[in-house]
């Protein structure tokens, strides 16, 4: 055998023309989550927590902490619940519109989630005495996560009308 007709050439494709893998809004959500779940376990960043009010002495020295850990419970929910009813969703191949329904259904609480979490991050800006500017990446992992997952939703209509094609076949 020749060493030279084994080879296989491959082509890559530069990064700013590659599409996005169909499963780009999983990929996306499992890497959030990873990095959200990461900052939770930093507590937001935030260092001293029982010192971050020493002016007033009328507050709890552990005042943060169950504030913590209030955010922290509320926020992994929501990334497990984003989890969930994206895998779910995904699961579904529908051949009908009551599957694709029930699929678009797991694709609006996935979307639902993504907007909690905003809201969730935002009143955490509010309530604790963090640098808003460590928010921001996971705001803006957030947005792009739903932004994914409506391209997802989107693509449903194209097989709506492949199933109502294929229904009016049968009918016919």
């Amino acid at each position: 055998m020749s060493g030279n007709s084994d080879k296989i050439k491959y082509m890559s494709v530069l990064k700013n023309k590659r599409n996005l893998s169909k499963l780009e809004f999983y990929h996306t959500a499992r890497k959030m989550r990873r990095e959200i779940i990461e900052l939770l376990r930093r507590d937001f960043g935030i260092h001293s927590r029982s010192s971050a009010h020493k002016s007033d002495s009328n507050l709890p020295k552990d005042y943060y902490d169950e504030d913590i850990k209030h955010f922290a419970d509320n926020i992994r929910t929501l990334l497990r619940n984003l989890m969930w009813n994206i895998t779910a969703g995904n699961t579904i191949y529908p051949v009908n519109e009551a599957e694709l329904s029930e699929r678009r259904l797991y694709q609006d609480r996935a979307i639902i989630a993504c907007q909690q979490l905003h809201q969730e991050f935002l009143f955490a800006e509010d309530a604790l005495p963090v640098n808003v500017s460590k928010f921001v990446p996971y705001i803006e992992m957030i947005n792009f996560e739903e932004k994914l997952l409506k391209g997802w939703r989107k693509a449903n209509n194209k097989l709506l009308d492949e199933i109502k094609n294929k229904e009016g076949k049968i009918q016919v």
